[in-house]
């Protein structure tokens, strides 16, 4: 069966009914099934699982399926536990990877409304982020009063369109991915719509003829954006199959952004429940590392263990078709979060044709990090399937978040430091664009965000398993003085992707009043 036929297998309960079982009274419905929470009066402090994997295939290795598969397990062993997960990008729906809500057994419903339009935070925030380009254009077209002579801020639209990569207005610009607008980013690191406010006059649009930054402030259109976000930043409340709450809320990309859901959907998870189960974009190197650097260190948020996720598929991927050589993989992000100090359990996503003795092969080889491994196989046996995991997480006991340097470090000791620890570089190189903005913004106390590659631990897609002693080169520096994070770009990183010579667009369609070909 597909994943929308199994969905139609399961049913769903008012939204409201989930409302009212977490002590929810204030939402806004949206339908029988979808509501916006304005308010919660519990206060609980969760413990926060942060679910992750090694470097994937294009098709992803089952995060958010494991994810949603661990929440409907807690619930299952008697404990109070929610789910917090982005929101996917219309983008990957429509390109290669269709849906983003789980699949099979571990799913959250309704898929085809989340995947597609939801509550229309993605429009409300490409909305601010375009009439933001537009302000600009038009404070330029007449007279230009704040004597830009260069823009930095980028029009954004969440559709896959390599066309969109060049543009000119009255100037050369280009479009990015909604998931990589610095609004997303500053909607998903805003703690209350004061501190959005906050962050959006401090976006920096432009730099004037005196070399001088300007900010948004100076276009006097904040509160225009307020007003289009203002629904937008109250987190969405849906459902598993099996009626189990799951907050969704924000989609930044993590291999071009910090991959994270909304810091108000991750506190407002962590006041309703014991458990809290999120997960970041991509790798380990990639989404994790941005969940603690970016999104722990100012927020009071300290991760109770990380499932770390593995598949065969990607081991051996990792491998070019050999498991043994790509086990490689799955020790280097083993040994990253390490270096965080976490809790670490391994588990297999398992798929049907996965065979017995290379499964036995990962449980020997994970062994001798001394960390547990757990078959999952919620994909198949939904609130089932990752009891044994669930059980392994409740053994544990809390740790401190480590972190690897200090936002009073130098820009170039960060990079340093990112660059060798987590990606094994031996030496570190700047292209001339990115030694001129090194030396800029060299004294910034922000955490910085590595844009790369998700396929590889390096700059470069082709370098797989775990490759070490090698140059990585830094091609730009970006500042997203809204968002408080340096963004460095590592590699050829697009920031608007393009669709495949078959897209999934060509499968979707409307049959009988049912979505068809969404998975």
């Amino acid at each position: 069966m597909t994943d929308i036929e199994i969905t139609k297998k399961f049913k769903m309960k008012d939204i409201a009914s989930i409302s009212n079982d977490l002590g929810i009274k204030d939402i806004d419905l949206y339908g029988k099934y979808k509501a916006k929470i304005n308010s919660v009066e519990t206060n609980k402090n969760g413990k926060v699982i942060l679910v992750s994997a090694i470097n994937p295939t294009p098709y992803g290795e089952g995060k958010t399926t494991v994810a949603i598969g661990i929440n409907d397990s807690l619930n299952k062993l008697g404990k109070s536990s929610i789910a917090v997960l982005r929101q996917p990008s219309m983008g990957p729906v429509f390109g290669i990877k269709g849906g983003a809500t789980g699949g099979g057994y571990s799913q959250v419903v309704p898929m085809e409304d989340i995947n597609l339009h939801f509550t229309g935070d993605f429009h409300a925030i490409t909305s601010a982020n375009n009439l933001i380009s537009a302000c600009i254009d038009n404070s330029i077209y007449f007279g230009n009063p704040l004597k830009i002579k260069k823009v930095l801020f980028e029009r954004c639209l969440d559709v896959n369109d390599r066309s969109l990569r060049n543009v000119k207005t009255i100037y050369d610009t280009k479009f990015n991915i909604t998931a990589a607008s610095e609004v997303m980013a500053i909607f998903c690191l805003s703690k209350d719509i004061d501190d959005l406010r906050e962050r959006l006059n401090n976006i920096i649009i432009g730099i004037n003829e005196l070399d001088e930054e300007v900010y948004l402030k100076e276009l006097n259109i904040t509160g225009s954006l307020i007003v289009l976000l203002k629904d937008a930043i109250k987190p969405n409340l849906v459902q598993s199959l099996y009626n189990n709450p799951i907050i969704i809320h924000g989609g930044p990309f993590a291999n071009i952004a910090h991959g994270c859901n909304s810091i108000i959907a991750t506190k407002m998870g962590m006041s309703l429940s014991d458990y809290v189960v999120t997960e970041a974009g991509f790798g380990s190197d990639a989404g994790a590392v941005k969940f603690f650097d970016i999104k722990c260190r100012n927020n009071s948020i300290n991760p109770y263990c990380v499932v770390l996720i593995c598949t065969i598929r990607a081991l051996k991927y990792n491998g070019k078709d050999n498991l043994k050589d790509g086990l490689c993989n799955l020790g280097a992000h083993i040994n990253i979060l390490k270096k965080f100090n976490q809790n670490i359990i391994v588990t297999l996503n398992k798929f049907d044709d996965d065979l017995d003795n290379d499964i036995e092969k990962i449980k020997n080889y994970v062994e001798e990090f001394s960390v547990p491994f757990v078959v999952n196989t919620s994909y198949k046996d939904g609130e089932n399937g990752a009891i044994k995991l669930s059980e392994e997480i409740l053994k544990l006991k809390e740790r401190n978040l480590k972190l690897l340097y200090k936002l009073e470090d130098t820009l170039e000791n960060k990079i340093n430091i990112m660059c060798k620890e987590i990606c094994n570089a031996k030496d570190v190189v700047y292209t001339d664009i990115a030694k001129e903005k090194l030396k800029r913004y060299s004294s910034i106390e922000y955490p910085i965000c590595i844009a790369k590659t998700q396929y590889s631990l390096s700059d470069n897609p082709k370098l797989l398993g775990a490759p070490k002693d090698y140059t990585i080169t830094v091609t730009d520096i970006k500042v997203n003085n809204g968002a408080k994070f340096i963004t460095v770009y590592l590699g050829n990183i697009l920031t608007m992707p393009g669709l495949s010579q078959k897209p999934n667009a060509s499968n979707i369609d409307l049959i009988n009043n049912e979505i068809v070909g969404l998975f």
